[in-house]
């Protein structure tokens, strides 16, 4: 079932609209099947905890069709990070107000795609990042991104983007120098971030920056708090309102009565949950006699969908059709998921306690949950021929 039984007793069924619909439809495995109404209702459960936030979709969760509609009728509004999502969005009638380049690594000729098609606000963390987007975008808004700890979670994003606040502050001034719009600042507190203190630091460093810069004669109106709210998975998490709550705080703390414009990037926390992933026993064995772990080989590995099982950092509840959830009596023991490619590092769990039924055979099926995020996307091409995740809307 799953790799505890408190984590199971937990966590949320599939809805009854999944149940019906590998009822009645009985897709081919893998495949993704995601319930729309869950990502509206993760919408609405966040702009309810957070109002004064501007939700930003961050396309890259997963860029479906629906999912884009989805949220576009809501009125949200949408982060990319290529000339593709810009393209996916312009195309579902977003309008590119609605449209921010989140993605601080862009060649010259997509920032200019992206200007060309009406997009002003871009993201930056570098100064040759900057003179791209003032000679391909003039006049448009930037918003400079800051290194902020990652502690806390589980797939961390520091590093790669990001720049100190000493050199933010310094690119930001230039900006205005630059002709471009000085906007804000942006951080990151990394994906599935599961320590509602976890902002509190990030809002603080930016508050300092927008003094400094006010010092300057620089006014910046706009902070962007990023992603990182979790799904759930195998870990019990805190409740939407307990984030927004420890986000609020700290930002009466730091800004006191007089707030800038917020910006939230959401991705994993809407579509996360909506998702799940229907897949095939492929195999069951053993590598000895006198081994108590079976080895349970799936038709879905870490090359046709499930890349964040990388080092085992995202942990997604797995039951198989003989659970009936966390009072379930069949008999389990443990086991070490992995994918069907001939490659030796397309395994799964091979730390974590997972536990699956003893009769648990090939041809058996098993759910994956909490998967509607970074899972489509991250699918390969056809990695030893394997066909990338299909995917179901509904």
């Amino acid at each position: 079932m799953w790799s505890n039984t408190s984590a199971a007793s937990r966590f949320n069924a599939m809805t009854a609209k999944i149940i019906n619909f590998l009822r009645e439809t009985q897709p081919a495995t893998p495949c993704l099947v995601v319930d729309l109404d869950v990502v509206r209702e993760r919408y609405e459960a966040l702009t309810e905890a957070l109002p004064l936030a501007k939700v930003h979709y961050a396309v890259k969760a997963n860029p479906a069709r629906e999912v884009i509609e989805t949220l576009r009728d809501q009125g949200a509004n949408f982060d990319v990070a290529s000339p593709a999502e810009v393209d996916l969005c312009l195309g579902l009638g977003v309008d590119p107000s609605r449209i921010s380049y989140g993605n601080t690594i862009k060649k010259t000729r997509d920032i200019s795609h992206a200007y060309d098609q009406g997009v002003r606000v871009f993201a930056f963390d570098s100064e040759a990042e900057l003179e791209k987007i003032a000679a391909r975008a003039p006049g448009a808004s930037v918003i400079c991104r800051i290194l902020v700890s990652n502690i806390g979670a589980d797939w961390p994003l520091s590093r790669k983007f990001g720049c100190a606040s000493e050199m933010a502050f310094d690119l930001l001034i230039k900006s205005r120098e630059l002709g471009l719009v000085p906007l804000g600042v942006a951080f990151h507190v990394g994906s599935q971030q599961k320590n509602p203190e976890a902002w509190n630091s990030a809002v603080e460093a930016s508050s300092e920056l927008f003094s400094a810069l006010e010092a300057e004669g620089v006014t910046l109106t706009t902070i962007n708090i990023g992603g990182g709210l979790p799904a759930r998975y195998v870990e019990d998490i805190e409740s939407i309102g307990t984030y927004a709550n420890a986000v609020m705080a700290a930002m009466t703390e730091h800004f006191g009565n007089y707030l800038p414009n917020m910006i939230i990037e959401p991705g994993r926390f809407l579509v996360g949950d909506a998702g799940i992933i229907h897949a095939e026993v492929v195999l069951v064995s053993k590598k000895a006699y006198e081994d108590d772990t079976r080895w349970v080989y799936l038709d879905i590995g870490r090359f046709n969908g499930l890349a964040e099982t990388e080092g085992e950092a995202i942990r997604y509840p797995i039951r198989s059709d003989m659970s009936s959830g966390s009072d379930d009596l069949a008999p389990k023991g443990p086991v070490i998921l992995a994918g069907p490619s001939c490659d030796s590092v397309d395994i799964l769990y091979e730390k974590a306690a997972y536990e699956l039924p003893l009769a648990l055979t090939a041809g058996d099926t098993v759910q994956i949950h909490a998967t509607g995020a970074y899972t489509t996307t991250y699918s390969s091409v056809g990695f030893n021929g394997f066909a990338p995740l299909q995917s179901h809307y509904i």
